[in-house]
């Protein structure tokens, strides 16, 4: 297990942790228990549930009081947690695991093959909208074998399954919770396994977890057994980067996550502070993704123009002051499934773009200085759902908006939307640039969410790419490690290829603590903060 040391002046010399928690602590201390913490956080989930939420700052929350039945490590194996082994059939078509004795629910109830089972059929049922379902488009029902076996049966083979079952949105929630229907707003009712019990939520202000005295279940990669360090931890929600920064350095706070470049100085190599960077893209990179049957992006020669119409190194640079580098795929430079094949491939081609624009028609102009044909501008909109903003991103897409229109004469038209209004394009496929980074998982299962039939993009699009679409299906099936990795690599040029995708960055989460708060990692199966459960206190 790797250890996350701290970040040097120059912050691309921080070190990347890929896999759980681990001690950021000098080697002479030893782990105390005791104490709270406070963490001050961008983003305020729309949804507490794992199963319904949509939103990556909701995970890692999510991730303190639910635990999976497997977990991944750092080098993409998986190792026990709530089941301690499984099997896969011959046929690839059947998963047995056998789960760990003694676990409880933090409201009593026991965990066994039945509250396995409830799980899965309550994500998998329509009528439930829980976005995990997506996970499960090739899984058919559970069987109880005994009170502590539980078979997954899959329809067709799913080389990504057992990652998609180490998934937070896959986490085992107390039948007692899922019989109570919604369970968004959170709170005590949120009742999981996991290493805090979900105590208090204020809506707009803060959430609060205690300690689960009973815990003795930790993933394999853990660094400690037994209950967790701290005695609890608050949440507190502070959406402005400049307030979560002066909160950290007040002592309001004690730990703070989506810490932008421009404050990163104030804590880095100060002795009062320690700044750690996660894994670099690990997952997706952050992407325009394209909706390519829609006018005038229905044409690929506009798509290209948009691809290689502006440079995205500098943009990507004064965004984020050189912490971040700029993306060659839409899978990042840290996933194992990354095609090194596509870097310097591609972009940054200004006159290209604009032949390709003067071939495709658009060759008037408007007083605006935009492109237009048949008196209609160049126009794309960038859908972008308000409670998926953060880090600075829209203002990435403003400095692109920006180049696009002096270079290429192209009417980027950012719009800040509700999640209604995406809801709403997403269900009816009219979306037409959507913005994102998606939750790490298998590179397949990746490559459907954003680019196949049934993933959460173009399951409403009517008739999609066969071609691509057809690659993505026969990514997920493929068992064979090699020909899997072929299908991948394929998918990921075709992406850029025929410009389906804008690959802009590759995201790194920041964090920043004061001195004395130890223990502080990453999940690889979250590419974000891990839970508190390795998190202890120096001098308490």
């Amino acid at each position: 297990m790797r250890k996350i040391v701290p970040c040097g002046a120059v912050l691309t010399t921080c070190a990347v942790w890929l896999a759980g928690p681990a001690y950021a602590a000098p080697p002479d201390l030893a782990p105390k228990t005791g104490g709270t913490t406070t963490w001050g956080v961008a983003t305020e989930p729309s949804c507490f549930d794992p199963h319904r939420s949509s939103q990556q700052a909701a995970f890692f929350v999510a991730r303190n009081y639910i635990d999976s039945l497997v977990a991944k490590r750092a080098d993409g194996s998986f190792a026990p947690w709530l089941a301690t082994q499984w099997s896969l059939a011959p046929d690839g078509l059947t998963y047995t695991f056998t789960l760990r004795d003694g676990v409880t629910f933090h409201d009593g109830t026991p965990l066994d093959a039945e509250a396995v089972k409830a799980n899965f059929d309550f994500v998998k049922k329509p009528e439930n909208a829980a976005n995990a379902a997506a996970l499960l488009d090739r899984y058919a029902r559970a069987e109880v074998v005994a009170p502590n076996v539980v078979r997954l049966i899959l329809a067709r083979p799913d080389s990504s399954f057992l990652e998609s079952v180490s998934n937070v949105k896959l986490g085992i929630l107390s039948p007692k919770a899922l019989a109570k229907g919604d369970l968004c707003g959170g709170g005590p009712a949120l009742a999981g396994t996991g290493p805090f019990v979900f105590a208090e939520y204020v809506r707009g202000q803060s959430a609060r977890f205690v300690r689960n005295k009973a815990y003795a279940w930790p993933p394999g990669y853990a660094a400690h057994a037994g209950p967790a360090y701290l005695d609890g931890f608050t949440i507190r929600f502070l959406p402005e980067a400049a307030v979560r920064a002066g909160a950290l350095a007040s002592g309001q706070v004690d730990v703070i996550e989506g810490v932008q470049p421009t404050d990163a100085p104030l804590f880095t190599d100060q002795p009062d502070f320690t700044l750690l960077k996660g894994p670099l893209g690990a997952g997706t990179a952050f992407t325009l993704n394209v909706n390519y049957t829609r006018a005038p992006a229905d044409d690929v020669r506009v798509r290209r123009a948009l691809r290689d119409g502006f440079d995205p190194e500098p943009i990507v640079g004064q965004a984020y002051l050189g912490t971040v580098p700029r993306a060659w795929s839409i899978i990042g430079p840290d996933n194992p499934a990354f095609n090194r094949a596509l870097v310097g491939a591609w972009g940054r081609d200004v006159a290209g773009a604009n032949r390709l624009l003067d071939v495709a028609g658009w060759t008037g102009r408007d007083a605006a200085g935009f492109r237009t044909r048949d008196g209609k501008r160049l126009t794309i909109e960038v859908g972008y759902p308000q409670p998926y903003v953060r880090d600075n991103r829209e203002v990435l897409i403003q400095g692109i908006q920006a180049a696009l229109r002096k270079n290429i004469g192209l009417d980027l038209n950012l719009r800040i939307i509700t999640a209604g209004e995406y809801a709403k394009g997403n269900a009816t496929g009219t979306w037409s640039i959507y913005p994102n980074t998606d939750n790490p998982s298998d590179a397949a299962r990746e490559l459907w969410d954003m680019l196949g039939t049934k993933g959460f993009l173009y399951t409403n699009v009517p008739n999609p790419d066969p071609e691509i679409t057809g690659l993505v299906d026969e990514a997920l099936a493929a068992t064979d490690p090699a020909r899997k990795r072929a299908f991948t690599d394929r998918i990921q040029v075709l992406g850029i290829e025929k410009a389906y995708i804008v690959p802009l960055f590759a995201p790194s989460w920041f964090l920043a603590a004061r001195k004395g708060v130890e223990g502080l990692g990453f999940e690889a199966g979250l590419d974000s903060p891990a839970n508190a459960y390795d998190v202890w206190l120096a001098g308490e």
